[in-house]
């Protein structure tokens, strides 16, 4: 089973990506693709690893190379978030572009037992942007739509609400 959830910044979608999460059974991976370039990254990590403390997640950090990711069979995986994987995959020297994001997806869906990523809704920010940027935003709008094709759901959280776009209610 494949979720995905998207939505706005500081909208609750990661809260309740991994509500959904929580409520499955066995082994439950955090695929964490945030690289600690600077000392508001690092902040940023340090909440999210407070906030899934004592809530049985085991992390894995990933920037680039998904399809390479130590995931057992079967397991529960919550990928935070698609929008800097893609980055990474598109910038850093070890990426290897957006098609590197859709082969680790698909890598990903052959092991896990349910995979549920969260990402963010481009586009509605502004008009002007430029050419790395708006190279950047319409790569992760194609692969955002992608995965909306081939997910089972698909959530969108506006104000820490979420409204199902695809499929029946999320797991």
């Amino acid at each position: 089973m494949f979720t995905l959830v998207t939505g706005g910044a500081a909208s609750g979608k990661s809260e309740y990506a991994e509500s959904l999460t929580l409520r499955l059974p066995g082994k439950r991976i955090y695929l964490a693709t945030m690289q600690p370039f600077d000392r508001e990254c690092l902040i940023r990590i340090e909440k999210h690893r407070r906030l899934r403390q004592n809530k049985g997640f085991e992390t894995v950090e990933r920037y680039t190379d998904l399809a390479g990711a130590p995931i057992p069979a079967g397991a529960n995986v919550l990928l935070e978030c698609m929008s800097n994987l893609t980055a990474n995959e598109l910038y850093s020297p070890d990426g290897g572009g957006a098609e590197a994001v859709m082969q680790g997806v698909a890598a990903l869906l052959e092991r896990c037992g349910h995979l549920t990523v969260v990402t963010n809704e481009v586009f509605s920010g502004g008009t002007a942007y430029d050419g790395s940027t708006l190279f950047y935003l319409q790569e992760l709008a194609r692969i955002n739509r992608a995965l909306a094709a081939r997910a089972d759901t698909v959530a969108e959280v506006v104000c820490g609400l979420p409204n199902i776009l695809k499929g029946g209610a999320a797991p």
